[in-house]
């Protein structure tokens, strides 16, 4: 059995960039999502687009879209990709909004690090337009779902939930 060891972290145990430069680019593909648990009646005016702070939703769509962009730079070991495709998405649940955010590239490393930026980011702007009407508001189950492309192949997340 040949022993695992984390990529990022070098024999003596220092962190380091992994290096690519030798990877060849591929189509990849990641999808994460992230949920923020409020209350039925806050869900309500988030969908109705009337928080205190306005319309939600698009703001934090864009939210989520400019900090998979930026990924790298709040991520110490992420290499910067070219994103080709960045989609936010939000799906109503009785006491929760469900983030999904699904990201493209062709290149030769994963996007799964800038699809859970995405998602989460998304989540925190919706945080910050609930915080008046709920303070107890939560950021739960971020994780993610499925990736595609590169040497490690193609998984997603089975109805067992891992």
């Amino acid at each position: 059995m040949t022993e695992e060891r984390l990529t990022h972290v070098r024999a003596d145990g220092s962190a380091h960039m992994v290096d690519v430069t030798e990877k060849r680019s591929t189509s990849r593909r990641a999808r994460a999502t992230a949920r923020l648990v409020t209350r039925p009646e806050v869900i309500e005016l988030i969908f109705a687009g009337e928080l205190p702070k306005g319309d939600a939703l698009p703001v934090a769509r864009v939210a989520g879209i400019m900090g998979a962009k930026r990924t790298p730079e709040i991520i110490p070991l992420c290499h910067p990709l070219p994103l080709g495709k960045i989609e936010v998405d939000f799906h109503r649940e009785e006491s929760a909004v469900r983030i999904e955010a699904a990201v493209k590239t062709l290149g030769v490393t994963g996007v799964e690090m800038e699809a859970l930026t995405a998602a989460t980011t998304a989540a925190l702007s919706l945080y910050d337009t609930v915080k008046a009407v709920d303070r107890h508001a939560s950021i739960e189950d971020v994780r993610v779902l499925a990736k595609s492309g590169g040497k490690s192949g193609d998984w997603e997340v089975g109805e067992e939930g891992r």
